[in-house]
């Protein structure tokens, strides 16, 4: 479930705002470093950026529960001001069947698909995992058919079918 990076539209800042960015800046750095509008802009967009792709990740990890294999790890970018921010991201989970169970691995195949869309956007990466999920859960519920039915009793599956008859009629 990894998020790639997402391009933002260019956004333009009044001069006041633009001043009250660089001291926003400047206290968050503890420098006074007198950076463009073009790049308090981008360091702007990058905040924004970082808070989508933790928040998304941060719901994958959330609903993955005992199925994640890791913690969330994030690629970063370097903005104007020094600062990394994170531009993408992915959750480890754990997508392998039960074996011999089809029904732990039907309900794993759900956790799975939570997981996969749990984010408010979720990505293609992650509709993709949704998509193996529910053919896992699939192919669970036809192995969990075929073993419901390869241990029914016989003499109850020939009543059901309607094959005895009443010889003294």
């Amino acid at each position: 479930m990894q998020e790639r990076e997402k391009t933002a539209p260019e956004t333009k800042s009044s001069p006041s705002e633009t001043e009250s960015i660089k001291k926003e800046n400047q206290t968050e750095n503890g420098s006074n470093q007198d950076l463009s509008a073009e790049e308090l802009a981008q360091i702007q967009k990058l905040k924004q950026r970082d808070t989508e792709v933790k928040a998304h990740e941060q719901a994958h990890l959330s609903a993955a529960g005992g199925i994640a294999i890791s913690g969330a790890s994030f690629s970063y970018q370097r903005g104007p001001n020094g600062q990394r921010y994170a531009i993408g991201g992915e959750v480890q989970i754990d997508t392998s069947a039960v074996a011999g169970d089809p029904a732990a691995t039907l309900r794993k195949a759900d956790m799975i698909k939570r997981a996969a869309l749990a984010p408010a956007s979720p990505s293609s990466q992650d509709f993709k995992v949704a998509s193996q999920a529910t053919s896992m859960s699939a192919k669970a519920q036809a192995d969990l058919l075929k073993m419901t039915q390869e241990n029914a009793d016989p003499a109850n599956e020939k009543e059901s079918r309607g094959s005895l008859f009443d010889q003294d009629a």
